[in-house]
């Protein structure tokens, strides 16, 4: 487990529902990735570099439904800038599968 933190941490952290509505590949990356646009709903449009290639072909995400923490600072991988960490977890192979709502929700509904 890491370090205990406090509510008053969690409610830093905004975790949104948006809808992935372009998928590129992103062969600049050091490890393979997309480069994916996201519909946040009235938050807008934001971009995210995402290592998920092992499962998820382009195709499978477009219009896929995801988690993403959205009030990270920007971070620019290679001439890419991130604008928010899609949310996933590794199986058993190390791939790593991302985390959605067990039901389709408005885009920018907030995780809480």
């Amino acid at each position: 487990m890491s370090n205990t933190i406090t509510f008053d941490d969690f409610t830093k952290v905004d975790i949104r529902t948006g809808t992935i509505i372009e998928v590129n590949d992103f062969p600049k990356a050091k490890k393979p990735a997309y480069q994916l646009k996201i519909d946040f709903g009235e938050l807008g449009i934001k971009q995210s570099s995402a290592q998920i290639t092992d499962l998820y072909s382009k195709e499978d995400l477009l219009h896929k439904q995801i988690t993403a923490i959205v009030n990270f600072k920007p971070k620019q991988i290679a001439n890419f800038m991130s604008e928010c960490l899609v949310l996933g977890v590794a199986n058993t192979q190390g791939e790593i599968v991302l985390l959605k709502a067990s039901s389709s929700v408005n885009n920018g509904s907030q995780v809480n």
